[in-house]
């Protein structure tokens, strides 16, 4: 496909883009009491209507109405406009309808509409001078800025049937991994392959560098010891049964002091365990369905469907006897008993998975499930590139240090071959070699480098199928620049790139492939490389940041999850806490992620990939979108908003010398007829704007199939009260607490609350990556 050079997605958080003329024109001010208001939720877009100041007057835009979204990148709306001219004694209501390219901060939820350009405007009672004036003065002010517009407030208008994906993952599997299932405490004590044992300098303890838990070989004894929360089990058979330890060797005493270690010493010698939990043991991908008892089953209004409560697991059942459907990392699963055997069944889902309810504490499922409105806007959100101009004079390559002489294999159904014993994702194509690391294309004339931005890369590398470990390169493309020949070269990556895939008619977490780790013993530290995983991370959609999180430090009620050791081979040594770093990265849900981002996983948290580089020689195609507020330099005062359920606004501003002032913006409750008239709902009646009132409207009732402008109203009016609600529940998203639970629901008020579950341990960081 054509990537869309004009779209862009971006960080974390929501943001606004404040209208760039002065402060006191923005709202109509009535003073309202400050007694027990707080800080406005970050990010939150500016209110319509907004004020635009004109060489001849005012001009007031209400909400705009989006009538569609070309792939994304071309939108055409109509809008209501109050315009009141410097002589005027009242002001004129018009329609305009826009046309403008879009570009878009997908994290932050935001839609900048530019350049604008208006191709039709009706003032009935301004002569035609003056409105092709207006029309050309509106659209120069567009051009000036105050043209954000909530993404939320888009996607709620836009026609979900016209939503195409933009690279459709053909090749991705969807074999159910191992899944367990228990109804008391239980671990899942996963592997990447079979143990890989490092020994811990100084000590006689090695531990185990491929598994999700803080495990260890005590040598002289061949026992075993994990971690589980406070306390520790023991065994001389990991896949064994396994007890409670009540003492550790001394040995534990010795660990080293880094932060690789501090969870585990501050755990040392431990809490006595009178319970010990069921030990499931698998080296192949698997997830594990954790009950708090026997299955609790809550109906699920308006379906047959029942919903299983007291998990974690987003676990539902088609009746009291039906099969039980698991939804994990995208894809759903059936089983006719939740011991088994499982089956792949996203494309067979029965019918009632559809009529889920938006308020049901897991509607979040809805994004997983074809046809829905959900499931098209999450394939959306996974078809918006990220953006970033490079300076290729500037930008310099990371080392590539390879584990012995270079070896390159080659990658199936294709001419390439790929670095096998490297951290990093290096093609080898004819005689040539291309570097992906970071979202960003080098090429090289040998396998070290010396390397430079690449301005191209081989078609073939686009050929990269699933089946290989490479496969998410393919979604990092270089982008023809409008102004070749000069010092920048400008990229995108889409979200495959970091995890979120397309097919099946939904967006997907991982390709499904099972990439074994390359490991290999030829020092004192094995060399250890793994690879994205697809399952053993219980990976969920999250709807209100449009990504995929996963149980990072805590994996179900009774057990932690993380990723794996991650070694350096500059160094030789391992940095743990790979728990830490999820699909989003540090903050567990929120940042883009991929197991080879190097140092530059911990420079900037919150940042998306190219943001990592934490550099100006990386110019984000996101940066219009990266912050909440805004200093008005004339004025000296700092703006923010929020939207009222009457279209109106609450706007909070704050002067340098510390005043506060609250105000109100007028009723935003104003339509664009299609007919070229201006319409507004007042008391249960459509209203339409004729010489200078409002009168009742009787062109826009009642409804029947020969009035399409009553109707057209009533779909615009309930679109901008999901985009005003959409968009509230959006900005008062807490991602630093963005759990399995609670984000769950398309409503902000959703999520699990099933008391008593919390994490047990497990490999929970330890610490940050130590490069």
């Amino acid at each position: 496909m054509k990537f869309k050079a004009r779209i862009y997605a971006t960080i974390v958080a929501l943001s606004v883009l404040v209208p760039n003329c002065p402060a006191q024109s923005q709202v109509r001010f009535e003073p309202v009491s400050t007694a027990g208001t707080s800080t406005a939720p970050r990010g939150i877009e500016l209110p319509f209507p907004r004020s635009f100041d004109l060489s001849g007057g005012n001009a007031m835009i209400y909400t705009p109405q989006i009538v569609s979204w070309a792939e994304q990148k071309h939108a055409v709306a109509w809008a209501a406009v109050s315009y009141k001219s410097a002589t005027a004694q009242q002001p004129v209501m018009g329609v305009i309808k826009l046309e403008a390219e879009t570009r878009v901060a997908t994290e932050q939820r935001l839609v900048d509409l530019a350049p604008v350009r208006i191709t039709e405007i009706n003032f009935s009672t301004l002569p035609r001078e003056e409105t092709q004036k207006l029309s050309i003065e509106l659209q120069n002010a567009f051009q000036r800025g105050n043209r954000t517009i909530s993404l939320d407030r888009v996607l709620a208008a836009v026609d979900k049937s016209n939503i195409m994906p933009g690279k459709d993952s053909k090749g991705l599997k969807a074999d159910p991994p191992k899944i367990y299932f228990s109804a008391t405490p239980a671990i899942l004590l996963g592997f990447d392959g079979e143990p890989i044992w490092s020994p811990i300098k100084d000590t006689d303890l090695k531990f185990a560098v491929n598994t999700n838990w803080d495990l260890f070989e005590h040598v002289p004894t061949k026992t075993f010891y994990l971690r589980y929360d406070a306390s520790w089990l023991k065994t001389t058979d990991v896949k064994g049964k396994w007890a409670p330890a009540t003492t550790l060797p001394t040995s534990f005493s010795k660990l080293p002091d880094d932060a690789n270690w501090t969870a585990v010493k501050q755990n040392l010698p431990g809490k006595p365990l009178t319970r010990v939990p069921t030990m499931y043991v698998s080296v192949e991908p698997a997830e594990i369905i954790l009950t708090n008892g026997q299955p609790a089953y809550t109906p699920v209004q308006r379906t047959s469907l029942l919903w299983v409560s007291n998990t974690e697991s987003d676990l539902f059942r088609d009746g009291a006897t039906g099969p039980f459907y698991y939804l994990v990392a995208g894809r759903w699963f059936s089983a006719a008993s939740l011991t088994g055997p499982w089956a792949f069944a996203t494309p067979t889902l029965p019918e009632d998975f559809k009529k889920i309810p938006v308020e049901h504490p897991r509607s979040r499922v809805l994004a997983s499930v074809p046809g829905t409105d959900q499931a098209a806007e999450a394939v959306l959100l996974a078809s918006v590139p990220q953006t970033a101009r490079v300076n290729k004079n500037e930008v310099k390559a990371p080392e590539v240090i390879y584990q012995g002489e270079p070896d390159f294999q080659p990658i199936e159904t294709t001419t390439l071959f790929r670095a096998v014993n490297t951290d990093k994702d290096v093609i080898r194509h004819e005689s040539t070699y291309y570097l992906c690391y970071q979202g960003v294309w080098f090429v090289g004339t040998t396998a070290t480098g010396p390397w430079s931005i690449a301005e191209s890369v081989p078609d073939e590398i686009y050929k990269i199928p699933p089946s290989s470990p490479a496969y998410h390169v393919t979604f990092v493309k270089v982008v023809a620049d409008e102004n070749a020949g000069d010092e920048w070269v400008s990229l995108e990556y889409e979200s495959g790139y970091s995890g979120t895939m397309v097919d099946w008619g939904v967006a997907v977490w991982g390709s499904g492939w099972y990439y074994p780790p390359y490991y290999w013993y030829g020092g004192y530290y094995p060399w250890y490389c793994w690879y994205p995983r697809t399952y053993g991370f219980a990976a969920w959609y999250n709807p209100y940041t449009g990504t995929y999180g996963r149980g990072a430090a805590v994996y179900g009620p009774y057990g932690g999850a993380g990723a794996f050791a991650a070694y350096n081979p500059r160094t030789g040594t391992y940095a743990r806490g790979g728990a830490a770093y999820g699909p989003y990265g540090s903050r567990g849900f929120v940042q883009a992620w991929n197991p080879r981002t190097g140092t530059y996983a911990q420079t900037r948290q919150g940042s998306n990939i190219y943001g990592n580089w934490g550099s100006s020689y990386v110019q984000r195609g996101d940066d219009w979108a990266r912050t909440a507020h805004v200093t008005n330099r004339a004025t000296g005062t700092r703006t923010s908003g929020i939207r009222t359920s009457e279209g109106g606004g609450m706007v909070t501003r704050k002067t340098d010398d510390g005043r506060t002032t609250i105000g109100r913006t007028g009723s935003g409750d104003v339509y664009a007829g299609r007919d070229g008239n201006v319409y507004r709902k007042q008391d249960g009646q459509w209203q339409k704007w004729e010489n200078g009132s409002w009168n009742n409207a009787p062109s826009a009732e009642p409804r029947n199939r020969d009035n399409p402008t009553r109707d057209q109203l009533d779909r615009d009016r309930s679109n901008r009260i999901e985009g005003d609600r959409r968009s509230r529940d959006s900005s008062t998203y807490n991602p630093s607490r963005s759990t399995r639970n609670n984000s769950g629901s398309y409503r902000g008020s959703g999520g699990f609350s099933g008391g008593g579950f919390r994490g047990g341990g497990g490999f929970r960081g330890g610490g940050g990556r130590r490069r």
